[in-house]
């Protein structure tokens, strides 16, 4: 395939941010700028069985691959797309059984390098950028970064050495899986939850800013971008790398440990929102900076203490823990504030897990509103909130205030996944289906 580029933008090179991607024309809001085909993708472990590997249709009624029986598919034809890359993997856990556990990291690096096998051409997912320009940043890792990724090549080598013959080299390698932990999505339902891990070229080129302008969906396998602000010819389409939920401080350090840049958007500038962002309890009198600053650095460190908690807590332990760390910050930060909205989402996740539809509830509406003044406009973490919560109502026979919930996620969903959508019809339904 010839370099075509894609209609109403071009590549260019931003000022201060190297390449980037700007309009030629303009683009209204809702209007799909361009969608990406995956060059390579991978369903996450958890997710099998329940959608396609093939084309992550989310359905009920997948059969599963005859030899391995841990890979389903929607059909026939499923199957046999998916077999060039599900090969590499059959015949391995078949062998390892239970053994056999690759990172989604090492999982999707291993269908890069048979997918660059096959593919001496241009692909559909690379009409301005190739996945071989990807940054890498191998001069900015630090010792940490350095041993995941020596991790990950010794567990490529463990799991596809027997399956893919002659594997690149070291260099190579570390080249490699730098350019998919800096460049790589992660593809997520309509409520965000985690469904696999891909690279779409195309879309890496857009730069990142805390004010974006379009927004990332997936339709299957295929990224779409569409506008979520107006955009006129010669404007550059920016995207958000990250969660904007967090102060500037935290997104700033967030963006420099994982992209290796420091942020000079105009929302890191203007910081804004900061103060919302960071509502402190109206006390009289009212605290002291030292003990702010305190209780900022608790909440940090309760929240890393909490995602490496996950791994090895029980449920009903790691309720206990958000509940009290809402407790102690809740004596200075306003129910508001993000560091407090963060636990309760943790604690609304744990609730759903442990099937307490009220207390998941309960949770769900201290945070929606809120959310809705820190996030940009047209934010999926807003959509996926009204959409969680409009559920669990009309589970627990809350009838209006489900279908109000669910209305408001759709006037979301209907700009960020666009109106054909097929979670947007699904959404229809389940409020059609409350009349």
């Amino acid at each position: 395939m010839k370099n075509e580029g894609i209609e109403g933008t071009e590549r260019f090179l931003s000022p201060d941010k190297g390449r980037g991607l700007r309009a030629l024309r303009h683009f209204a809001v809702g209007e799909l700028v361009f969608a990406c085909p995956a060059y390579s993708y991978v369903l996450t472990v958890n997710e099998r069985g329940a959608h396609c590997e093939h084309c992550f249709t989310r359905r009920e009624d997948l059969f599963k691959c005859g030899k391995c029986k841990q890979a389903y598919y929607c059909n026939v034809d499923c199957q046999r797309g998916d077999w060039p890359m599900h090969k590499l993997e059959c015949v391995a856990m078949c062998s390892y059984g239970e053994n056999w556990c690759p990172s989604e990291t090492v999982r999707l690096v291993a269908r890069i390098i048979m997918k660059q096998r096959a593919t001496t051409e241009r692909t559909p997912s690379e009409r301005l950028l190739l996945l071989k320009e990807f940054e890498a940043h191998l001069d900015k890792m630090d010792s940490e970064k350095e041993e995941m990724n020596q991790t990950d090549i010794a567990a490529l080598h463990h799991f596809y050495s027997r399956h893919i013959s002659n594997l690149p080299d070291e260099q190579a390698l570390t080249e490699l899986f730098a350019q998919v932990n800096c460049n790589g999505f992660t593809i997520e339902d309509e409520e965000l939850s985690h469904l696999g891990s891909a690279v779409f070229p195309d879309v890496a080129l857009m730069n990142h800013s805390c004010s974006p302008n379009v927004i990332v969906t997936y339709k299957g396998t295929v990224a779409e971008v569409r506008a979520v602000k107006e955009i006129n010819p010669g404007e550059e389409i920016f995207n958000s790398y990250i969660d904007l939920l967090y102060p500037t401080e935290d997104r700033k350090e967030r963006l420099l440990d994982s992209y290796f840049f420091t942020c000079q958007c105009t929302e890191c500038t203007s910081r804004s929102k900061d103060k919302a962002k960071m509502e402190i309890r109206k006390l009289n009198p009212p605290p002291e900076t030292e003990e702010i600053r305190s209780m900022v650095r608790y909440a940090k460190n309760v929240i890393e203490e909490f995602r490496r908690a996950k791994h090895y807590k029980t449920p009903s332990e790691l309720l206990e823990m958000c509940e009290l760390s809402l407790e102690k910050m809740g004596a200075i930060f306003a129910d508001t504030n993000v560091y407090m909205l963060h636990m309760m989402y943790q604690a609304m996740g744990v609730c759903l897990y442990m099937q307490d539809w009220d207390g998941a509830m309960s949770y769900g509406e201290k945070i929606v509103q809120p959310y809705s003044v820190h996030y940009p406009a047209y934010s999926l973490n807003v959509a996926s909130m009204y959409l969680k919560l409009g559920r669990l109502y009309l589970g627990l026979e809350k009838k209006t205030q489900g279908v109000k919930a669910l209305k408001k996620a759709l006037a979301v969903m209907e700009v960020a996944h666009g109106k054909d959508h097929h979670y947007v019809a699904e959404v229809k339904r389940e409020i059609e289906e409350q009349k």
